[in-house]
């Protein structure tokens, strides 16, 4: 079972929050109506996931971000963001946040957020001492459309990440929110062609499109490659899928927020945001990401 500490200074809000929550039985909710009195509840217990909006009176969203990830770094943060805060949520998400849901979609997309982002902390350190004697390493997988493989990947590849301590905790797991984000796309928008699903629906694992497209032809049979190249300084996921691709100079500058909700996709922008260095090639079916090392 895990926690998710929501912060909000509006009662109906938190009660709205928690009316969601306790549909799931997975999810315990505990609350705090003031960024303050977050980090009291932190330092007492602390609770697997923090859901916080991002305007609030004394200490807003992005200065209850900075704080937790002084005090906790590997606790991540979920923002809960209003129409018009697309700025302040920008800088929350480079200065800390793991990812961040729109208020008015907060029934379609709660949920799918929280389990991104806990699916992706929940990570097993049992090689770190090995990992720590990694120098350089080059590997390449190759998967099928099946997205019950992503988090399994992804688990692997933060657990290097945490083994060679190229970033701190909550960088790992933001890190890892962009590889999920990258690998789904390859199978969802790539291979599978599945355009019509958008962002606040969710990619279900069983959706009937998704189950469809892997029983037809081309789909079935196209995969996706990650290549990975770590190093003490560095390392740089590459992802192909096989699928028609697109014209990337047709995208947005993600780092805008005013472009956020022309967009629609929450994806890249997380993506972008993570990573040190985001590029495509010509042909749009291939994204490559560079984590450095911080100074």
């Amino acid at each position: 079972m895990a926690t998710v500490l929501v912060v909000d200074d509006s009662a109906v809000d938190r009660h709205r929050v928690g009316g969601l929550l306790v549909k799931y039985p997975a999810l315990t909710a505990v609350f705090a109506s003031a960024g303050h009195e977050a980090l009291e509840v932190i330092s007492r217990e602390v609770p697997d996931v923090v859901l916080a909006d991002l305007r609030m009176p004394g200490m807003n969203g992005l200065e209850l971000v900075e704080a937790i990830k002084n005090l906790v770094p590997r606790l991540p943060v979920i923002l809960m963001t209003a129409y018009g805060s697309e700025d302040i949520a920008t800088l929350a998400l480079q200065r800390g946040a793991a990812s961040y849901v729109p208020k008015r979609n907060l029934s379609r997309q709660l949920f799918d957020t929280l389990s991104n982002v806990l699916e992706v902390t929940q990570a097993i350190r049992g090689h770190q001492r090995v990992l720590e004697c990694l120098r350089r390493s080059e590997v390449e997988f190759v998967l099928e459309n099946d997205p019950s493989l992503v988090p399994h990947l992804v688990g692997h590849l933060r657990e290097n990440l945490i083994g060679m301590k190229l970033c701190n905790e909550n960088e790992v797991i933001r890190v890892g929110m962009a590889l999920r984000e990258a690998l789904m796309n390859a199978i969802w928008h790539g291979n599978l062609e599945l355009t019509s699903t958008s962002p606040e629906e969710g990619r279900k694992v069983n959706d009937p499109l998704l189950v469809e497209r892997c029983q037809q032809a081309p789909y079935r049979d196209r995969r996706v490659h990650l290549l990975v190249k770590e190093s003490p300084d560095e390392v740089v996921y590459v992802i192909r899928d096989e699928g028609p691709g697109f014209d990337p100079s047709l995208l947005p500058d993600l780092r805008d927020p005013a472009t956020w909700e022309k967009f629609g996709e929450r994806g890249l922008v997380l993506i972008r945001t993570f990573m040190d260095e985001v590029r495509f090639n010509k042909t749009g079916n291939e994204i490559t990401m560079v984590k450095r090392r911080a100074t």
